[in-house]
């Protein structure tokens, strides 16, 4: 009984003794479709941005991190006769686990969540959802951050979800996304 009582102890000593930080970040995506049957249409990398705030709960050496970020995503698809963007606007929302060397580099790993907000995809007139509703990604990155103020950082997120609502004469649905993103970010 009494290590029952002592583990929710131990657990709000640790939570009191966390710093949360506040911020903001915003910055570049280079985001392309990776795998999925494209048939004799190009992929090359569709170049936008992302915005949004920062949670972190300061452990030491550990932070953990929680992001709500506005992000293009999508990629430039290419057949004999054009080039055309095909865009998909998320709200993703990246936690990350972070563990900070002295001097104020990191490298981060979690997963992250995505729900379509909007998607611009040309030729798209019968009405058809060229994009599923929700994307699941792992997020890997490293950075610079000395806890507070000015920072950048550097992240790859890897779909493990299709993203493609339905085939086309064009291409197989079964395919996900890959986005690079570079950021600077403002710790409060």
């Amino acid at each position: 009984m009494k290590k029952i009582m002592f583990l929710p102890l131990l657990l709000g000593m640790v939570v009191v003794n966390a710093q949360i930080q506040l911020g903001v970040k915003a910055g570049v995506n280079i985001a392309n479709f990776t795998g999925g049957d494209f048939g004799n249409i190009d992929k090359s990398p569709l170049t936008s941005f992302h915005a949004g705030g920062i949670l972190r709960w300061k452990f030491e050496h550990l932070i953990l991190q929680g992001e709500v970020l506005y992000s293009e995503q999508g990629a430039k698809l290419k057949d004999s006769v054009s080039e055309k963007d095909y865009k998909v606007s998320y709200i993703n929302i990246p936690i990350v686990l972070q563990y900070a060397f002295k001097g104020g580099f990191y490298v981060e790993a979690g997963p992250q969540v995505g729900f379509k907000v909007n998607e611009n995809v040309p030729d798209n007139s019968n009405g058809n959802k060229f994009a599923k509703n929700e994307d699941f990604s792992v997020a890997l990155g490293l950075g610079f951050n000395k806890g507070k103020g000015f920072g950048i950082g550097g992240r790859y997120t890897v779909g493990v979800t299709s993203v493609g609502e339905s085939n086309s004469a064009n291409y197989d649905a079964n395919f996900k996304n890959g986005v690079i993103q570079f950021s600077i970010m403002y710790i409060f």
